[in-house]
């Protein structure tokens, strides 16, 4: 059973040689949560650069989870939660940051919505524009129809891109998504008492895709919250080890489709895993010659 006290909200982080975004982050925390009472947890997945030193020093009122390796992004985040002791959990990327007090609108409204389990504020990139942070569930298409694909680039208006980004989603209105980024989440503890805890065998990326695919197979709610917005310098988290990022984020969508997208028929099953195999690694062998280029 997770722990619950008189504390509304747990801000749990998870910190990987970010030292800077962090401390823009925290700072943005204390600065803006008020009306209610929280706590905020860091956990820091081995950082090389002064990032725990720099959260003891300047954030003495965080708690600091110091990590002698890096386990990966989502058993970081059950393990700060495990600990927890408030009744929401708010994940939040070290590269965010909170430009207002949104958190007390968004407790108000999970409170009045109980069957929600995933409550997503809009985000922002840091000159204000929209990110795009929900989206459909990836099928085979979103192979050649993701954010980066080269068909999207180039005819970003065709139907499979704009389904899958949502591009043509109305993004100043409230409704049901199927998944949003893990960036920023508002949940429930109660919720996830009922879902269980982030999948660790997604070292990073996708564990929340697959978290929104067991949300709504337990009959609750993925919401899209634009009532509340934060910024946030995507990629930024990943840029201290890109070359090991690139590889789990492929080993996730090995994971993801044998989860999700695999045939029961054996000799479909077949087929399908080493074509998507195939395809997996010559999209990861791709992926790491463009960053070795950069």
């Amino acid at each position: 059973m997770l722990a619950f006290s008189d504390v509304d909200t747990s801000i749990v982080i998870v910190s990987f040689n970010g030292r800077e975004l962090l401390q823009r982050c925290l700072s943005s925390v204390f600065e803006h949560t008020t009306g209610i009472e929280f706590e905020v947890i860091v956990v820091d997945n081995a950082s090389e650069d002064g990032t725990p030193e720099m959260v003891l020093a300047e954030f003495p009122k965080a708690t600091l989870i110091r990590r002698s390796s890096n386990a990966g992004f989502a058993y970081a985040v059950n393990e700060g939660v495990a600990v927890s002791r408030g009744s929401h959990i708010f994940l939040l990327n070290p590269d965010a940051e909170f430009t207002g007090n949104g958190m007390p609108t968004m407790i108000e409204y999970l409170a009045s919505n109980p069957d929600i389990a995933v409550l997503a504020p809009k985000i922002l990139d840091p000159d204000g524009s929209l990110q795009l942070s929900c989206r459909a569930f990836p099928g085979f298409s979103t192979a050649l129809f993701n954010r980066y694909s080269i068909f999207t680039r180039l005819f970003g208006r065709n139907r499979f891109s704009q389904r899958y980004l949502m591009t043509d989603f109305d993004h100043t209105q409230i409704a049901d998504v199927d998944w949003a980024s893990a960036a920023c989440w508002l949940l429930p503890k109660r919720a996830i008492e009922k879902i269980g805890p982030l999948d660790e065998g997604y070292f990073w990326t996708i564990e929340d895709v697959d978290y929104c695919q067991r949300v709504h197979r337990a009959g609750m709610r993925v919401v899209y919250f634009p009532s509340v917005e934060v910024l946030h310098h995507i990629g930024a988290s990943s840029k201290s080890a890109p070359s090991r990022a690139i590889t789990a984020r492929h080993r996730g969508m090995w994971r993801y489709y044998r989860a999700y997208l695999r045939p029961e028929n054996i000799l479909a099953r077949v087929i399908m895993d080493a074509t998507v195999w195939i395809g997996i690694q010559t999209r990861r062998y791709w992926s790491l010659i463009a960053r070795r280029r950069s």
